[in-house]
């Protein structure tokens, strides 16, 4: 704190500052230390280095309050620096500015130019505008490292080229993370003694202004990149720190793209259904609830889009899919976002077979868009997405995993568990317990495969036919009793996406939903309620406390006929995730679903 004083009462405070939390290691070229003005954090580390082991977990205690007060003291002298601008009549929030390229087009455009080579002619004349991620001061010479939303461009700036007072602005008002628009002929700078390093294409500054003016200094390296938690509450920092954040979200980007040409391509009509729904169906989820004042009643955000799409095929459309957001109140994990984006589509005159061939479409097309092959690589594991992929039955998977025929077990529930705890032997207690609680035989298949099978299901595999009691709105299997015409898509141990033939039977629909119901508020009442011994509140198992209401206007729909037809979910998150090698559902999410900071 002693330094930081020390730099905010000197002459010339500035010179600290284009370096506090520098950003020159956003520069992936090595720099000699002589170039680097050094930051008041650097200046005291150095000055104690001799016990730096000796007070290193001191140092850790205090970053955060020490990082708190460096910012605020940056913050409250680049306030002077926009005051300081305004007083000689420049304006640090611009309203434009017209650049004529970007730095991509001028590297791409300019790539053979060679060293020490200008060019200035009225057509090599440019204009460019960006961040300013990294700044380096020699006497009569600055070089700026300018970073728009395709790259990166150097801008070259000699104290004669500039008019003097302009010169000196640009040394003592511009920070790191300022915005800047700069005008001037191309050169790459030629190989010297005192700045061979940065010999690259470069912006011959003729002028410039600020855009811009930032008010907070970018993280450093050790303080604020490795911060995950603060990563993904100011993606927008990351995304400024580290390049590669943003060109995930572009391959999302693209991924979206990819997938409405391959499903518009043969047809699909992109149909918008409500967010706030009044009774939350087309999955078994616990719903978001909120209140319509006008209305006077509670609304649901939606957990599902299925049945309002299918209320679409009713009304006449028979290729109809939408891509949109889709809500549910339950836990956080590296697969899970309360909030998350599907496609949903379905298909009229068609059963689940096409979905097979759909879901195989739009992951391979989409692979080729980002990747331009089908072998791809996830967290250290190859993953081959060649057509055609893997089919098997639940039923044979879990036979072939674990030994266990559920086609031979009968239908005396207690013996089938019994059997099953005795087999698969060294379970954790969750499992054991899950195991115990399945209320039917169907239950109990999917989850032994959930806890056995699922995580071994690296590559592409299409998980067929699914027990009717765990599938309440899929067609019944044309050959096998108790079974439903349904698959699952699993990639890296993940479901991908889920789809059926689907149910068209508007009575058979009501029995299952009206089960469906039933069991679930069967469920509800035995929720317990426990007395909390510490403050003598009783607290409730939320899990299954939700309310759970029919849908009466879908069923009503069934009855004016749905033709036969074919639908599936496919999770954009995840599919996201497997194409960009990325460990978690937050790191494709710009802005997810954190716990309130303390």
């Amino acid at each position: 704190m002693e330094a930081l004083k020390a730099c905010s009462v000197s002459l010339n405070p500035l010179k600290h500052l284009f370096h506090l939390g520098s950003s020159t290691t956003l520069i992936r070229r090595p720099y000699s230390s002589y170039a680097l003005i050094l930051c008041c954090r650097s200046s005291t580390t150095t000055s104690t280095a001799a016990g730096s082991n000796r007070n290193r977990n001191r140092r850790l205690s205090s970053t955060s309050a020490s990082s708190t007060s460096d910012r605020d003291a940056v913050r409250a002298i680049r306030l002077k620096k926009v005051e300081e601008l305004r007083s000689k009549g420049l304006e640090p929030y611009a309203y434009r500015w017209d650049r004529t390229h970007t730095a991509n087009q001028l590297q791409d455009l300019y790539r053979n130019l060679g060293d020490g080579e200008e060019l200035n002619s009225e057509e090599d004349h440019v204009t460019v505008a960006g961040r300013i991620v990294a700044r380096r001061a020699f006497g009569k010479l600055a070089f700026f490292t300018l970073r728009d939303d395709s790259g990166i461009i150097q801008l070259y700036c000699e104290k004669e080229r500039l008019e003097s007072n302009q010169f000196e602005q640009l040394k003592t008002l511009v920070d790191i993370g300022d915005i800047l628009g700069a005008s001037g002929s191309i050169k790459r700078t030629e190989k010297g003694k005192s700045y061979n390093f940065f010999r690259e294409l470069s912006v011959y500054v003729n002028s410039f202004a600020i855009l811009t003016k930032s008010l907070l200094p970018l993280p450093d390296k050790y303080h604020g990149l490795t911060d995950v938690d603060k990563r993904y509450r100011q993606r927008y920092v990351d995304m400024i720190a580290n390049p590669e954040v943003a060109d995930i979200f572009r391959k999302r980007a693209k991924v979206v793209s990819e997938m409405r040409k391959t499903v518009e391509s043969i047809g699909f009509v992109e149909v918008e259904t409500p967010v706030l729904q009044g009774a939350a169906g087309g999955a078994e989820a616990r719903p978001f609830v909120t209140y319509h004042n006008s209305l006077g009643r509670d609304l649901y955000l939606r957990i599902a889009t299925e049945l309002h799409l299918k209320r679409m095929l009713v009304g006449g459309f028979e290729k109809v899919y939408e891509i949109g957001r889709i809500f549910r109140n339950e836990g956080l994990s590296t697969r899970h976002n309360p909030e998350f984006t599907t496609i949903e589509m379905y298909e009229a005159y068609s059963d689940y077979e096409s979905m097979i061939n759909m879901a195989e479409e739009i992951v391979t097309r989409c692979a080729l868009a980002i990747h331009g092959k089908l072998t791809i690589d996830y967290q250290g594991v190859e993953i081959c997405l060649e057509r055609p992929w893997r089919r098997e039955t639940m039923h044979n998977l879990v036979k072939e995993a674990t030994g266990i025929d559920f086609n031979e077990l009968g239908n005396d529930l207690k013996a089938a568990k019994e059997v099953t705890l005795r087999i698969l032997g060294d379970l954790d207690n969750k499992d054991k317990s899950s195991i115990e609680a399945c209320s039917s035989l169907g239950h109990l298949l999917n989850e032994v495969f959930e806890i056995i099978v699922e995580p071994k299901l690296l590559q592409p595999t299409f998980v067929l036919d699914y027990p009717v009691e765990i599938s309440p709105l899929a067609k019944p299997h044309r050959r096998h009793a108790g079974l439903t015409e349904r698959f699952e898509l699993f990639i890296c141990g993940r479901e991908l996406a889920n789809a059926f033939s689907e149910l068209t039977d508007p009575v058979d629909q009501r029995v299952r939903l009206e089960e469906q119901v039933r069991q679930h508020n069967a469920k509800k009442t035995e929720v317990v309620l426990e007395t909390d011994h510490a403050d003598g509140k009783t607290k409730k198992n939320e899990d299954d406390s939700y309310e759970v209401t029919l849908d009466d206007d879908f069923l009503t729909a069934l009855e004016y006929g749905m033709p036969p037809a074919s639908g599936m979910g496919l999770g954009i998150d995840r599919l996201v995730m497997l194409l960009t090698n990325s460990a978690s559902i937050r790191d494709v999410i710009a802005f997810p679903v954190l716990k309130i900071q303390q």
